[in-house]
């Protein structure tokens, strides 16, 4: 599951890693949530005569996905995650599959190890960066929701996969990691179709990420501040990989 990332990097370094034709300012943010906006990059036409490789362009799009054949969003449960091992078949996610592949800029993502209740321990949050620094992409897809007004809106989720043994400690799934040689290939709709990039739907590496216990603040979306990734001691270390929470996904009102 992914129910929280942050993107404090620059829009420079955003804009140089995903090969963006342009990119907007933008502030850091500490505490990305569910129904807020999100940067996310998608492949364009060549802008070059003669060129087949594909432009990239950045978009703003609400994080939970709305499929275009969804009548009512509010009685439609809120598609924050998609689970890689079936995105190609299932109806809400098919079709972006096909068609809407994203990468999702983040500069690393929050988790919580939830005890068992019989433990009386409270849930710890970690907030799960890069060992090296810098910025990850998240495989994503993406759908444009028409509503009955008339109105549209760019709607979009992240792909998870079963979390490699470093995160497993924590939860048992994490974010689809898209390295930057895959970036053409995976947004590249127009001539790969699912089968050809679900080689990519794999843990990461597992030297990639590292784990810092945080405080509770990043419980609430109201804290946007850098305070929510400074680190704590945890009330009890990490000894096994965490157990499945739940499918991940929310009400979208």
């Amino acid at each position: 599951m992914c129910g929280r990332f942050a993107l404090t990097a620059s829009p420079e370094e955003v804009r140089e890693l995903l090969g963006l034709l342009e990119l907007d300012g933008f502030p850091a943010r500490y505490n990305i949530a569910p129904t807020q906006p999100i940067l996310v990059a998608i492949a364009t036409p060549p802008s070059a005569p003669g060129s087949n490789r594909p432009d990239r362009k950045a978009l703003l799009v609400r994080w939970g996905l709305i499929p275009s054949w969804v009548k009512d969003p509010k009685e439609f449960t809120l598609l924050v995650n998609a689970r890689s091992e079936t995105a190609a078949e299932k109806a809400s996610f098919r079709g972006a599959m096909r068609h809407h592949r994203i990468l999702v800029p983040a500069s690393g993502f929050y988790e919580w190890h939830r005890p068992s209740k019989e433990s009386g321990e409270k849930s710890q949050a970690y907030w799960i960066r890069p060992k090296a620094g810098g910025i990850v992409c998240f495989a994503g897809l993406m759908e444009s929701y028409l509503s009955k007004d008339g109105s549209e809106i760019d709607t979009g989720c992240i792909l998870t996969v079963s979390a490699n043994e470093t995160v497993g400690a924590v939860h048992d799934r994490m974010p689809v990691v898209i390295a930057p040689e895959d970036f053409t290939r995976w947004l590249d709709c127009r001539a790969g179709e699912p089968r050809d990039v679900a080689d990519l739907l794999r843990p990461a590496q597992e030297d990639l990420f590292e784990m810092i216990p945080v405080s509770d603040l990043v419980n609430k979306v109201a804290n946007v501040g850098p305070e929510l990734q400074t680190p704590v001691i945890p009330s009890r270390q990490l000894k096994s990989p965490g157990k499945p929470t739940g499918d991940g996904q929310m009400s979208l009102f």
